[in-house]
């Protein structure tokens, strides 16, 4: 066998921090590789040695396998692990380490290759005999026949990326007259995220469940599964709630797919974790649909109800060992939960959110209390990654005590400086048909009206509130706070307050007590009704000022890069009208213009890097 003492991991953010932390307890030496823009990240903060990949995008740093091989060698680190996302489902990455003489904490290259392929990965589940959803898997990737076989499949579709996952590269398309668009714009994200365009369509089955089996397999060709996790709340084909086991499955169905998912691992030679994942519909039948490679972002609810560390047995099978249970001995305990928290506006459709946490602060520990996170108070996001801040995960001895648990964390958690879904999260976790465990793949779109309400303009308590959060604390010069406070006259403080878009002229008694809130600075950081907002004391002459700014230009989003211009300098345009698709965070997104007019001017160009509020698209009635 061989001793691992020195382990490499090739990612960032929250994955990179929690493999470290097993690393360390298991008394490994820690190297952490970081781009430029993430010099002082957390994951490069908290470990052992540090190595400057350069640049600022994923393809200059995180992606670029021969500076992670050659940090490898400099720091004298053994092994390598991948995370998830980047380079863990690379086949190449995995034969570049072991042709350096490297320990990949993955599967062979010739697993990754099986099942790193969609199409591939089908054809070995039906050879198997397990159930697949009707679709096209070949390898023509031309419009003309993703419109036969869609045709042939029948209406909605759903297109994905061949060799990817995580909802990048996917879209449905719900009549002919969308697939072209839809199939050009998956195909630029799936190369934009894999560096591979090629598509599969399937049929898109309605209201199905998003069950998944964990696996894990050994060198002496063991292999066994560790229970199922339920994926199927998701929002545009992204998990946002995880937990394991999937509520009402019988012990029966989940040995059927226990036992499918380890015979696919089995039968492509499969070491180390593994996940497969199926769907499973309201009769009880199950449909293959990928199997990822990797570590799964949701493998902390799996390692709740067994009490097993995976990312200790990945190092334990990467030295040689086999694995310590036989499937009678796996056990089962309790019910976990975990949501994802995203630097993201649930308020504009979930653009992603990219500025400095102002304001972070966790739940607090405790037993059945798990947080994963990648980052500080005071760290900045960029656009340049994946907006996840990290994971909550909460564990009961009933899905209901679990559920609760959760949404106790969730009430003490706080974010301001960046918008964030944490109170998204919030309406999930307490809503009536998720206590009742209703759950498919519909959910957020069936509970949209609860989960995510019109914006209505904030009530009179919370300007009471957030002019009281403004007061000077004690210490603090009067003088020289702009509270509007008067001497000599009635025992009564006036305060303009400023809360996002909107401000307020607030008449406060002396007496009023003081709200629980974050000063940050000249901002703070109000809790109110399961979000957080961020209040300053209001400057009408500065707003005045601002309001001189630019006008009838459609501004960009979030910081990003330009990927393609669909309009030119004097054309007319449709209310709708797709003007410029901008990336950022390796999704797509289209400005559209608001009504129908001309295109006055043009302020971008394909391959530009633009930051978020400049000015992108003039337009004129």
């Amino acid at each position: 066998m061989t001793s691992i003492t020195s382990l490499l991991v090739a990612n960032r953010g929250e994955i990179a921090c929690r493999v470290m932390r097993t690393a360390k307890a298991m008394g490994l030496t820690t190297v952490a590789v970081h781009s430029a823009i993430d010099r002082d990240a957390r994951h490069a903060r908290e470990a052992d040695l540090r190595v400057d990949l350069g640049g600022s995008k994923a393809s200059d740093s995180y992606l670029a396998i021969d500076k992670i091989i050659a940090a490898a060698r400099d720091s004298g680190a053994q092994a390598i692990h991948p995370g998830y996302g980047f380079l863990s489902e690379n086949a190449e990455f995995a034969r570049a380490i072991e042709a350096a003489g490297l320990i990949f904490l993955g599967p062979p290259a010739s697993a990754i290759d099986a099942m790193g392929s969609k199409s591939a990965a089908k054809a070995l589940m039906e050879s198997a005999g397990v159930p697949l959803v009707p679709g096209y898997h070949g390898q023509a990737q031309d419009l003309e026949t993703f419109r036969t076989a869609a045709a042939r499949i029948g209406y909605p579709v759903l297109l994905k990326a061949s060799a990817g996952g995580g909802g990048k590269g996917m879209k449905v398309v719900e009549r002919e007259g969308e697939l072209a668009d839809a199939l050009a714009s998956a195909q630029r994200e799936a190369q934009s995220s894999f560096g591979d365009s090629r598509m599969l369509v399937e049929k898109y089955v309605l209201q199905p469940r998003h069950v998944e089996i964990q696996v894990f397999a050994d060198q002496q060709g063991h292999c066994l599964y560790l229970n199922e996790r339920d994926c199927s709340i998701q929002r545009r084909h992204q998990k946002v709630v995880e937990e394991a086991p999937a509520p009402g499955l019988p012990a029966e169905l989940r040995q059927a797919m226990g036992e499918a998912a380890v015979k696919a691992a089995l039968a492509i030679g499969y070491v180390g974790a593994g996940t497969v994942e199926f769907l499973l519909d309201a009769r009880g039948e199950f449909f293959f649909m990928e199997m990822n490679t990797r570590l799964q972002v949701e493998h902390p609810v799996t390692e709740a109800i067994t009490g097993l560390d995976l990312v200790a047995w990945q190092i334990r099978v990467a030295q040689g060992e086999p694995l310590p249970l036989v499937q009678a001995e796996v056990p089962l305990h309790g019910h976990a939960i975990e949501v994802r928290l995203y630097a993201e506006d649930p308020d504009n459709e979930f653009l992603p959110a990219t500025g400095t946490l102002a304001l972070y602060r966790e739940s607090a520990p405790g037993p059945g209390r798990r947080v994963d996170s990648g980052v500080s108070e005071g760290d900045p996001v960029s656009p340049f990654y994946d907006p996840m801040l990290g994971k909550l995960i909460a564990w009961g001895e009933t899905r209901e005590q679990a559920r609760l648990r959760l949404l106790s964390m969730l009430n003490e958690f706080s974010v301001g400086g960046v918008r964030t879904n944490l109170a998204f999260l919030r309406r999930i976790i307490g809503h009536p048909a998720f206590a009742a465990a209703e759950l498919d793949t519909g959910f957020i779109a069936r509970h949209q009206a609860q989960l995510l309400p019109v914006a209505e303009p904030l009530p009179p308590a919370f300007w009471q509130a957030a002019a009281a959060a403004l007061l000077p604390v004690a210490g603090e010069d009067p003088w020289s706070a702009a509270s509007g406070l008067r001497l000599g006259l009635p025992s009564e403080t006036v305060v303009a307050v400023h809360c996002r878009d909107e401000h307020q002229v607030v008449h406060l008694a002396s007496a009023v007590a003081r709200p629980t809130a974050y000063r940050r600075g000249d901002t703070v950081y109000l809790p109110w009704q399961g979000d957080v907002y961020p209040v300053n004391l209001h400057d009408p002459i500065a707003e005045a000022e601002a309001g001189h700014g630019h006008q009838g230009g459609l501004n960009a989003p979030m910081n990003g890069s330009i990927v393609r211009v669909l309009v030119s300098a004097g054309q007319s345009v449709d209310a709708g009208t797709a003007l410029v698709v901008l990336e950022a965070m390796k999704m797509e997104h289209s400005i559209r213009a608001p009504q129908a007019g001309v295109v006055k001017a043009l302020h971008c160009a394909e391959g530009d890097m633009v930051s978020e509020g400049s000015v992108l698209v003039e337009m004129e009635a």
